[in-house]
């Protein structure tokens, strides 16, 4: 694993030469500004987390591929005529929450939830210009050189290979993708987004008045407190009545012309078929409701409807698959897994259910196969973890360890489970690093405390005393059967209150689980 001051040094690098880099024109604003973060990090950290934020996200929208399509279209058109040249790519993910983000170097993402709830194409314009001036304009690195995110974004970009030396914070990396695509850009990145994007509106060619129909729908959900909006774009674009008059008086000073678009019918057009199985949808969401209220069979049912409306949609079979390994019926969830996988062999979240499916059911090498794969897509604890058991059920415990030892990063139940299992194995190893002793002299002999910061009990802990006077030196092992937290231990060796405990040398040399 890597040391924090192998991190530190590289952080000094990049800021020493991103201090060399000094100002720059900001393509968009025109303003001279600092920037540490260089362009080509930038389309480095973009195109490296481009792939993980899509799956956390719920993966890429297939039951329609002529939608994917149009989004695209319509995202090349504006990008087109922005104010910088970047490798723009627009995606549709498979997500009801309503969102919308930009990672740097201009990778862009929009939710089928959000597109079900516009109008027009050009009010999708409005929605894909905000987030191309994210990128252009170099929101997500001016926060990165901020600090907020620079150190998890270069060790992400470090993580090309699968022999990077940065390999262990691969979980991490993953965890970086949330990081941006839920960054509050504050107040006046957004009104610049959005004045810079109407911008890129009308030069391309749409009317700008669908931007302030678009805010006045945003202003309307924000009232209704509605929780998927409140989870999705509204905790990243918080909108406002500021944001919606700025729009307003950006719009009412520009030129009137009669040649821009609001594409009305062609937006309809290609939103026809997901509008024509939405219900579908509605039933894959409340399925989850009823799962999170400990109601497996109702949300089967649920997704039953929903597979009989819209039997291309993979996520309602590996929802499927799912619910039925919780309720172990683990051949049912392998056939689900398996038709979620036909339809859609690019999400993680089926080779995940399926390989967590295997691994209960004995078949530990498809397993194995089904989690690594797992693992390509998006790192995940849960999956490392499940590895890290294969590993030691496979007698190969070096390995395992360093699966938990990746896994434990993670947060919650999973990073503890985790780290359990790493100290349970790498104490036996290393006992000095999680045994700690101290000297002292108790009623004239030589003791020790001993602490056990593993949070695990322990047994048969083997302590060495070692006296080193008048140039001779003794060494004595003393055995303590089991500690949980602390212990005191006597090595019968009789000394002096005023004998120097500097001489002394006290360690554990051996401890089991």
């Amino acid at each position: 694993m890597v040391t924090t001051l192998r991190i530190d040094k590289l952080l000094t690098c990049i800021l020493l030469f991103g201090s060399m880099a000094g100002c720059a024109t900001n393509p968009v604003t025109g303003r001279s500004e600092l920037a540490f973060v260089g362009e080509s990090t930038e389309i480095a950290i973009g195109q490296q987390q481009y792939r993980p934020s899509q799956q956390s996200q719920g993966g890429l929208y297939l039951a329609d591929p002529s939608l994917s399509r149009y989004v695209s279209e319509v995202g090349a058109r504006l990008a087109a005529v922005s104010d910088r040249s970047l490798p723009y790519e627009f995606v549709v993910l498979n997500e009801s929450t309503p969102n919308a983000w930009a990672l740097p170097g201009g990778k862009i993402a929009v939710n089928r939830g959000l597109l079900l709830a516009l109008n027009n194409e050009a009010e999708l314009a409005a929605v894909l210009g905000h987030e191309i001036v994210h990128s252009a304009a170099r929101h997500g690195a001016q926060a990165m050189q901020r600090g907020t995110l620079l150190q998890g974004a270069i060790l992400a970009t470090s993580i090309a290979a699968d022999d990077s030396e940065y390999a262990d914070y691969i979980v991490g990396a993953a965890q970086l993708s949330s990081q941006l695509i839920h960054m509050r850009y504050g107040r006046d990145k957004e009104l610049e987004s959005d004045k810079f994007g109407i911008e890129y509106m009308v030069r391309a060619g749409y009317d700008p008045g669908a931007a302030v129909t678009l805010q006045e729908t945003f202003a309307r959900m924000s009232e209704t407190k509605d929780p998927g909006w409140l989870a999705g774009l509204f905790s990243s674009h918080p909108p406002s009545l500021t944001r919606l008059e700025a729009n307003r008086n950006h719009v009412a000073n520009l030129e009137s012309r009669p040649d821009l678009e609001i594409g009305k019918e062609r937006y309809e057009q290609h939103l026809a078929y997901l509008l024509s199985v939405s219900e579908a949808y509605r039933a894959f969401d409340r399925s989850q409701f009823l799962l999170s209220e400990d109601k497996p069979e109702s949300a089967l049912k649920a997704l039953t409807r929903a597979q009989e409306i819209e039997p291309r949609e993979a996520r309602f079979y590996g929802a499927m698959g799912d619910i039925y390994r919780q309720l172990e019926k683990f051949e049912d969830a392998y056939d689900a897994y398996k038709r979620a996988l036909e339809l859609d062999n690019g999400y993680y979240q089926y080779y995940l259910g399926r390989g967590l499916n295997s691994a209960q059911t004995g078949e530990l090498s498809a397993a194995e196969t089904d989690l690594k794969k797992s693992n390509e897509l998006l790192p995940t604890a849960t999956a490392t973890t499940a590895l890290g058991n294969l590993a030691l059920k496979n007698g190969r415990p070096g390995e395992a360890k360093g699966y938990y030892r990746t896994a434990m990063q993670a947060g919650g139940n999973i990073g503890q489970t985790a780290k359990v299992s790493f100290i349970k194995l790498d104490l036996p190893d290393n006992p000095g690093a999680y045994i700690s002793v101290h000297p002292r002299i108790v009623n004239g002999y030589l003791g020790a405390t001993l602490i056990n910061q593993s949070g695990i009990d322990v047994s048969d802990v083997r302590v060495k005393f070692t006296v080193n006077l008048a140039d001779q030196s003794r060494s004595k092992i003393v055995s303590l059967k089991s500690l949980q937290r602390s212990s005191a231990l006597n090595s019968g060796w009789r000394m002096n209150q005023s004998d120097d405990l500097r001489n002394v040398t006290v360690k554990t040399i051996s401890a089991s689980i």
